[in-house]
C-alpha cells in the first residue's frame, strides 16, 4: 500500500503545526494575533544558515553522512542559536513596540502594529539577504524507502524535531511553575495579578517561548524549502488556520490543527492541484467553526 501522499501531509502538518504552535502560545496568554510571527520563523531560519555556515566551516570534521545526503551536525548549533535567536527577537519587538500600545489598553492597534512589523522585518531580510534562495545543503538527499513511502533523511529530522519540541512544550506549560503561571495570566491576568504572579515576567517568558518555537519552525522548514525572506509568511496563514481550526489557546489543539490543515493541503496538491492548497485550509477552518465556534479542543468564552 503507498501511503506517501498521507506521508507528505503528515511531515507538512507537522511542520504547519509547529508554527501554529507559536500562534496559540502567544494569543493564549497576551490575547492578540501575532501577524509577524511568520517573520520570526524565517529569522530563525536565517540565523540558523549563519551560525550553522561558521560553524561547519570553523570545524568540518563535523562533516558526515547520512542516506546519502552530507549532512552537518553543525546545524544543530545554528538550530539552537535560531531559537534563541528569534526569542530574543521577540522580546525585543514587544519592548520597543507592542508593550507600549498594549498598556494603552489598544488591543487592536497592537494587531495592526504587528502587520507593519512584518513587512518591516521582511524588508529587513531582503537587503540583507537578498531575494535569493539558499540552502542548508546544495547536497542532494536520497530518499530512504520504507515500502509503503519513501522519505529523505531531512523529512524523517523534521518529524523528529517536531515531536520533540510538541512533548518539551506540554512538559512545560503543565510540569513546571511558569508553565501554570502562563496559563493562569491567559485565563485572568487580574486575578492572576492579585495572587502574586508577576505578569510582567509571564508575558516576557510567553514572548521568548513563541518566538523560539517560531525559530525552530523556520529551521524545519528551511529544511524542506528554499530559505526565503518570504518563506515564514507563505506559511501564516496556514499557522493561523490551524490554531483557530484547533482552538486558540491549545497546545493539544494546534498539533491537531496543524496536522489537519498540513494534510489537507498535501492531499488537495496530489488530487487536484497546488492552486487549491490554500483553499483547504480555509473550508476546514469554516467547516470546524461551523461545527465548534471555539475549535476543535477550544473553551467556550
Amino acid at each position: 500500500m503507498n501511503l506517501q501522499v498521507p506521508m507528505d501531509g503528515l511531515i507538512e502538518g507537522s511542520l504547519v503545526a509547529l508554527g501554529a504552535a507559536g500562534v496559540t502560545l502567544t494569543y493564549g496568554t497576551l490575547r492578540f494575533g501575532h501577524f509577524a510571527h511568520g517573520e520570526l520563523v524565517s529569522v530563525g531560519a536565517y540565523i540558523a544558515l549563519l551560525v550553522g555556515g561558521v560553524v561547519a566551516a570553523a570545524m568540518p570534521a563535523l562533516r558526515v553522512t547520512w542516506g546519502g545526503a552530507t549532512a552537518t551536525p553543525a546545524l544543530a548549533f545554528g538550530l539552537l542559536a535560531g531559537a534563541l535567536g528569534a526569542g530574543a527577537l521577540a522580546l525585543v519587538l514587544d519592548a520597543l513596540v507592542y508593550r507600549r500600545l498594549r498598556e494603552r489598553g489598544a488591543t487592536m492597534t497592537v494587531a495592526m502594529a504587528s502587520f507593519g512589523v512584518s513587512m518591516a522585518l521582511r524588508a529587513l531580510l531582503e537587503a540583507c539577504f537578498s531575494a535569493r534562495p539558499r540552502y542548508y545543503s546544495e547536497e542532494l538527499s536520497i530518499a530512504i524507502d520504507f515500502g509503503f513511502a519513501r522519505l529523505a533523511p531531512d523529512r524523517l529530522v523534521v518529524l523528529v524535531l517536531v515531536a520533540l519540541v510538541f512533548a518539551a512544550l506540554g512538559l512545560y506549560t503543565t510540569r513546571t511553575r511558569m508553565g501554570r503561571e502562563m496559563r493562569a495570566v491567559g485565563e485572568n491576568p487580574l486575578l492572576a495579578q492579585v495572587v502574586g504572579i508577576d505578569v510582567a515576567r509571564v508575558v516576557r517568558a510567553t514572548w521568548w517561548l513563541g518566538g523560539a518555537v517560531a525559530g525552530v519552525a523556520g529551521v524545519g522548514l528551511g529544511l524542506l524549502v528554499q530559505i526565503r525572506p518570504s518563506m515564514g509568511a507563505a506559511l501564516l496563514l496556514p499557522m493561523f488556520a490551524a490554531a483557530i481550526v484547533g482552538g486558540l489557546g491549545s497546545l493539544r489543539g494546534a498539533l491537531w490543527g496543524g496536522l489537519l490543515v498540513g494534510g489537507g493541503e498535501a492531499l488537495a496538491v496530489a488530487w487536484v492541484g497546488a492552486e487549491w492548497r490554500a483553499a483547504v485550509s480555509f473550508a476546514l477552518l469554516v467547516l470546524v467553526l461551523i461545527v465548534r465556534p471555539y475549535g476543535l479542543f477550544g473553551r467556550a468564552t
